[in-house]
């Protein structure tokens, strides 16, 4: 997915350095999200909750749209061939379907309960439109931000469907990482979590966890409780690390789902503007004007259209924000 703001910010991102919170008793910081279109005059919403002023990475996890359930027959997905650099895009979908293309050759669908990872080191491009059977489009679109030693990966493209797992009144799709003794083959390039989460009506789930890692946790639906935190759909409760168990309880009379993210601090600080993540204005400047050139990102098959001009970089060089506190 690509980030069409019109005029995005560039953000320095890197671990919060707060020390972590004694094993057992995790304190939750609550983020809220922000609308952002999706480009086009019919633009679909999506909810924003990585990266922001409070927070900018969990782990690795750098980026997280959140978005649906809307009408994918008035307002489908269609996000013309763009760029991404040092990073991976994670796709994950609860209902509809989107095709894929990229620069790699990729054609893929993506459908609900199956992992679609991108992997864009130095340079890819790609594009996704939902299907026209797609009535309702729902899911999550999250980056991973890769460590300086491989942000230059070659372009990769991984595809995985978990088993779910039962565990209490929960059921659990590991995309990433390990948990409840579920492990995901995928490859990335710093250790994570990813899953997700569904609720029974009234279920309490605890979840031994890495104490490594931070946590965060995202609320689709339900009336779900992290430790004693009240979390509202849209909603993503943080724990830092030094926490050994996880509990999320649902509240509410039907299902609640939840995506869990994870990762130890990552400790590097990165720029992101548009779709690149780089250590650098001057790496930033380069990325753009290649992808306007049509160089470095290759050509996206298939795709009936033009690709996303690049947005206009700012007058002065551009200046990051500080780390997250």
């Amino acid at each position: 997915m690509s980030n069409v703001e019109t005029a995005p910010q560039a953000l320095r991102c890197g671990a919060a350095g707060d020390g972590g919170a004694p094993a057992g008793t995790p304190r939750v910081e609550v983020l809220s999200a922000r609308e952002v279109p999706l480009g086009g005059p019919r633009a679909m919403p999506v909810r924003r909750t990585l990266p922001q002023r409070a927070r900018s990475l969990i782990g690795a996890w750098c980026f997280a749209d959140h978005y649906g359930p809307v009408d994918a027959t008035e307002r489908g997905m269609v996000v013309p061939p763009h760029p991404h650099t040092g990073l991976q895009t994670v796709s994950w979908l609860f209902s509809g379907e989107i095709e894929h293309r990229d620069t790699l050759g990729t054609h893929a669908l993506i459908r609900p309960g199956e992992l679609n990872l991108m992997t864009g080191g130095h340079g890819i491009a790609h594009s996704e439109v939902s299907t026209p059977a797609t009535t309702v489009l729902h899911g999550v679109q999250l980056w991973v931000a890769l460590p300086g030693e491989h942000r230059d990966a070659a372009r990769d493209f991984q595809h995985h469907v978990p088993e779910p797992v039962r565990v209490g009144g929960a059921g659990v799709r590991v995309f990433l990482g390990s948990l409840a003794g579920s492990t995901s083959p995928v490859r990335t390039f710093t250790p994570l979590l990813g899953a997700e989460i569904t609720l029974e009506p009234g279920a309490t789930l605890t979840l031994d966890v890495d104490t490594a890692f931070e946590h965060g946790l995202l609320v689709d639906s339900g009336d779900v409780r992290l430790a004693d935190t009240p979390l509202e759909p849209a909603e993503l409760g943080y724990v830092p690390c030094g926490t050994d168990t996880l509990t999320i309880t649902n509240g509410s009379a039907a299902p609640a789902r939840t995506v869990l993210l994870g990762g130890p601090p990552f400790e590097e600080e990165i720029i992101m503007w548009w779709n690149f993540i780089a250590r650098s204005h001057e790496e930033i400047v380069q990325a753009r004007e290649d992808w306007e050139r049509g160089t470095r990102f290759g050509v996206v098959q298939g795709y009936d259209g033009d690709p996303l001009p690049a947005p206009a970089l700012p007058n002065m060089p551009l200046k990051p924000r500080a780390r997250a506190l």
